[in-house]
This record gives C-alpha cells, structure tokens and sequence, in this order.
C-alpha cells in the first residue's frame, strides 16, 4: 500500500523508518526536506491540509500517518475523513486535549482524572495575582494555553521568575497568541514518566513506557526544551502503579471523550508525575512524542502499518503489538544556543560511521541536503542518535558511541541520559 507520512522531525524520520520496514508497504511519501526521510520517501510539495487532501486523493492514497500537532489541531483528520480517505488521528474537536491546556486541564477536572491544582488565567493582572497572593507554594509552574512547541512551560523557583515569564508570555507576545491565556499550576514532584496508548477509540495498546529529559543541561538544569533525550526499559513500572494509571486515568480519559462526543481515535501521550499520592497527570498530548518516538519505536517487533490501518478501521483489538524486552537510549544533538536563537547550514559528518555501530540508528530530526549534496543542520534539535542493547547501559554505552562519531560547529548535547 501507499502511505503519506505527514510532519518533518525525528518523530516522522522515526515512523517513515519503521512503516519502511513493512511488507505491506510500498511507496511512502512526505512533505518535508529533512534528508533522512528523503532518504526513504518520495518528496511532495505540499503543506496546506487542502493540498495534502488533494494529492492524497489524486495518487490514491491508502493510510495518511499524522506526526505534529499543529495539522492535528488545524483539523487534517477531518478535512481527509470528509473525503473518505483513511487517515490515523484525532479529530479537531479530540485535539484540543492538547491544543489547550486550559480545556485539557477542564477536561481533566470534569472527568476526575488525578492532576494538579490550577488556576486559569485570561490577563496579566489575574496572573500575576495567582503568583503573588500564596495560593501557590514555589517552585510553581506556569503553562501556555496554545501550543508552543515545546517552550510554553516553565518551572518558577521563585516570584521574579514567575513574573518574569508572565510579562513575557502575556505583555511580551513571546510565544505569540499561544500565550494569551495561562495556567497556573502546583509543581508536583516525582518521577516523570510518559505514558502512549494508541486506541481505536474503545480498545487501546499501550506502548512501552520511556522517560524523557526536557532540561537542556545534565542534572535537569537549565531550561526546559522539547527534549534532549529518552530512554526505553522493562520495568520500569511496577504492575500495580500501571493498573493504577490504567483504572484512574487511561479509562477516564477515554469515556470522557465519548461523553463530550469527540471519541478519540489515534494517539493518546499521557505526561505523567507518579508522585507520592499516586499517578497524576502533567499534560495531554495527541500524538507520538519526540524523542520518546524515536526510542520506542526501536523496540517494535511487528508491523507499524498494520497496527495504524487497524486502528483506523476500529480493529485494534485483533492486533497484537510485539514489543522487544531490549533497551533503548536516544540522545538528542542540537545545534549551538538551542532552545535559543541557534544558526543553520552546518555540515555534519560521521553519519554513516555512527550507523556502522551495531545497534544504533540516527534518526534526523532537523537536517537537510546542502547544495553540494552534504548533510547539514536546519534546525535546534538535529539528530536523535538511538541505540538498542539487551540491557539500557549496553544500550546507553552504544548511543554515546555513536554520538561521538558525528561531529558539526557547535553541537551540544547532555552526557546523562539513560544513567539515572
């Protein structure tokens, strides 16, 4: 079959790279310039959700596979759907779980699905109340209504920085209209852990748990980031904490969305805090996370496209995922001042060198091919170098290996992940 693979990070590398593998796959097509996808794909030209309807429709396309957000939330599914042309992810109205967190947080409330107090915020003034008169202890945590890619959430440790990135988001427009509205948030504290489920809209498939590290810097320091590294181990949860998350917040979670009519189908990232009193959730996302993608999928044993195709035909049920008891690690290479301003255009060398290491794939997330044919850098996150062992320090050993083998200026990356 023909698959079109929307998006243009390490994610959408990640899925091109598995659904590539499959025997059911013929031809796969993509909309970005990232030069390991082009590597396994057939370049369109098309970003608008009404080009990308047409040219799946016109070339006959059978299963159109969302990565990002943002075209989940612009309402891609129901624009294909509305064609009858099959499409894995939710609907628009399903989005707004992570479209907003204002609505996700409602959401939540209303369904008594386990989270942090809140208070909602629709000016400056209201906001800087919330952080000024007690109700919160420090560290607090200030979101981002919209959708910031990554950036629209920080952990104050005290009442200037709280201020600060008030007056940023709202007076400041830093993060454009996404900032318009905040919420203030209790900083949990625990183990993070995120939580994937693909789901047909009643049966669902858990995916391996991985653990991501936003902070930029080793010791989570400095600021937060869409992710900096990821690992993937068995027992990493224990059975009873995982019937937990399943009873309290997985099936709560699901019947709210057939409640309020916008039965979810697609992928449900569940950010969690496991905390002293229990699983609570930190944030909805509707799609595959990046980088958890890129190391969970190097666990994956079946055939990625079988499972998506079932679950838009509401027949997951009759598919069982394998997934390997072997570890992964993926560190993330980004380009010198990321999550700043950074610049592009750096060549990158050892690709292939790093790929020679047995175990390791380097999945692309922002690179393109220069005009003398070179890979170089286009982006803040630009290499997510994964490795898969038998054990996670085996796997962790292999991925700083294959780090060590690609260079370009400026790069940067923590020297941490999978060790803690």
């Amino acid at each position: 079959m023909k698959v079109l693979v929307i998006g243009s990070g390490g994610r959408e590398h990640a899925l091109v790279w598995a659904l590539s593998r499959s025997p059911l796959v013929t031809q796969i097509y993509n909309n970005s310039t990232n030069a390991g996808i082009l590597s396994l794909s057939t370049y369109i030209n098309e970003s608008s959700i009404h080009g990308l309807a047409d040219f799946a429709e016109r070339e006959k396309i059978d299963l159109t596979v969302v990565g990002p957000e943002q075209p989940l939330v612009d309402g891609v599914v129901d624009a294909f759907t509305a064609r009858g042309l099959t499409i894995f992810g939710p609907t628009q109205a399903a989005a707004q779980l992570e479209g907003s967190k204002v609505f996700a947080k409602q959401f939540m409330q209303r369904h008594n699905v386990p989270t942090a107090r809140a208070v909602f915020c629709d000016s400056q003034e209201s906001a800087l109340t919330a952080v000024r008169d007690g109700s919160f202890k420090y560290p607090l945590v200030i979101k981002a209504d919209g959708l910031a890619a990554g950036k629209g959430v920080v952990v104050a440790e005290d009442q200037a920085t709280a201020e600060q990135t008030i007056n940023d988001f709202m007076a400041g427009q830093k993060l454009g209209a996404a900032g318009n509205r905040l919420l203030i948030e209790e900083c949990l504290v625990g183990r993070e852990l995120s939580y994937l489920i693909i789901t047909d809209g009643n049966s669902f498939s858990a995916l391996p748990f991985a653990q991501d590290h936003k902070r930029v810097y080793d010791g989570d320091q400095g600021p937060n980031t869409g992710g900096m590294g990821v690992f993937s181990t068995p027992g990493m949860l224990d059975d009873a904490t995982e019937k937990r998350i399943i009873t309290e917040i997985v099936e709560p979670s699901l019947e709210g969305t057939r409640a309020e009519g916008f039965n979810f189908r697609g992928v449900l990232f569940i950010g969690l805090m496991l905390t002293e009193n229990g699983p609570q959730v930190l944030e909805y996302n509707v799609r595959l996370g990046d980088p958890e993608t890129q190391a969970v999928l190097r666990r994956l044993d079946s055939d990625l496209a079988e499972i998506l195709l079932a679950a838009t035909r509401g027949e997951l049920a009759q598919v069982q995922p394998v997934w390997s008891n072997d570890s992964t690690c993926c560190v993330v290479m980004a380009s010198a001042g990321y999550p700043g301003s950074y610049p592009t255009g750096k060549s990158i060398s050892g690709l292939a060198d790093a790929e020679q290491i047995p175990g390791v794939t380097v999945f692309q997330a922002g690179t393109r091919k220069g005009e003398d044919g070179v890979i170089e850098t286009a982006g803040g996150r630009v290499l997510a170098v994964t490795a898969r062992a038998a054990t996670l320090a085996e796997a962790t050993s292999l991925a700083y290996q294959g780090v060590e083998k690609i260079h370009f200026e400026g790069c940067h990356f923590r020297r941490d992940i999978g060790t803690r």
